[in-house]
């Protein structure tokens, strides 16, 4: 009895690890996480990016930003490097996330009354179309720029799981902070006051 039971036990485990295992292959996020990280941290090592002198690239508070280059909406070509310098608002949002749309008016009074720049990074792979994204923008007079995340490869670079995820980066292109969930506009003043 207990040998039946003891196969009964192993053979469970065992098909749990197979059916594990299998659920992993077929989820292509999780390949280009575990692949993107491993491209970051071997740039890192052979590059120098990650040397003390110019800080390790990475998306904890004190590391580096990860550089990308997106088109936005209005069809410009905008590399995170270009706003070094500059204090930078960068958010992941989407126009059918619920506390998006509730945080896009204070990001907008933000970006008009403090001049931060605002990278909001749509996720557009996610959207039914592309005219939900203009009529979004226009009902919310959206006047900072809208990158658009064709391929979710930036949204995978930074790891995004709820949206939004705002981070807070100075102008050394460090980042300062980062949230997951809406933020209001005392909350991004507070952050952004904080930084260099």
């Amino acid at each position: 009895m207990k040998k039946i039971i003891i196969t009964v036990v192993l053979l469970a485990m065992f098909g749990y690890a197979v059916f594990d295992l299998a659920k992993d292959e077929e989820n292509p996020i999780s390949k280009i996480n575990t692949k993107e990280i491993m491209k970051d941290k071997e740039n890192n090592a052979t590059t120098g990016k990650g040397n003390p002198a110019d800080g390790v690239v990475g998306l904890e508070v004190g590391n580096v930003a990860p550089d990308f280059q997106l088109q936005t909406l209005a069809g410009e070509t905008v590399k995170l490097s270009d706003y070094k310098g500059q204090r930078v608002m960068l958010n992941f949002w989407a126009t059918w996330c619920p506390p998006c749309r509730a945080e896009m008016p204070d990001m907008e009074k933000f970006y008009q009354k403090k001049g931060v720049a605002i990278l909001a990074v749509n996720l557009t792979e996610t959207e039914a179309t592309m005219q939900d994204i203009h009529d979004f923008v226009d009902e919310f007079g959206v006047t900072f720029p809208i990158l658009l995340d064709k391929k979710i490869e930036v949204a995978t670079t930074y790891q995004i799981g709820p949206i939004p995820t705002s981070y807070m980066i100075d102008s050394d292109g460090i980042i300062r902070y980062k949230t997951l969930g809406a933020l209001n506009y005392e909350m991004m003043v507070a952050e952004f006051e904080k930084m260099k």
